[in-house]
């Protein structure tokens, strides 16, 4: 078990304890999106401020022309948001870079909003990048997986 398992393991603990037991810990380390490999990514959302709604994460390859592009994506998805951290957990394809997308959906639009301003919900990238007008590129955000277990923490920005 590398650090980053450790420490997904203690966040999996404090939800336990947070939340009553067994739902959290089954929600954190359960059914996790797409086909069973070798290797598992565990998404941990941080400042979700409410439990409203959904969290959608949508998880990328490292390819910049299908990074935040529609039908580029590997797999999308949505669990029931949990404050003040909703863990979120997908099977990746192999060994590689990939790069997460996430909002809070609260209103359960199911698509992420823009106003005229910018995003009007809750958001955040793998590697959590300083934001500069406008999203940031898939080489800010991606991260290497190597087989068995990588945990990423995400915390969201506020519009």
């Amino acid at each position: 078990m590398n650090l980053h398992a450790t420490h997904a393991a203690a966040v999996v603990a404090l939800l336990a304890a947070a939340f009553g037991g067994a739902p959290a810990v089954a929600r954190a380390q359960g059914v996790c999106a797409g086909d069973p490999s070798n290797v598992k990514l565990h998404v941990i959302v941080e400042g979700v401020r409410s439990s409203q709604g959904v969290m959608t994460a949508t998880l990328y390859g490292d390819n910049p022309a299908k990074w935040l592009k529609g039908g580029g994506e590997l797999s999308v998805r949505r669990d029931p948001a949990q404050s003040p951290v909703t863990a979120m957990c997908f099977w990746l394809p192999g060994p590689g870079s990939y790069a997460v997308a996430v909002y809070h959906d609260a209103k359960r639009a199911y698509r992420f909003v823009r106003g005229t301003f910018g995003p009007t919900q809750d958001y955040g990238f793998s590697r959590n990048p300083h934001l500069f007008l406008g999203p940031p590129s898939v080489n800010q955000v991606k991260f290497p997986a190597d087989e068995g277990e990588t945990t990423i923490y995400i915390k969201l920005k506020y519009p």
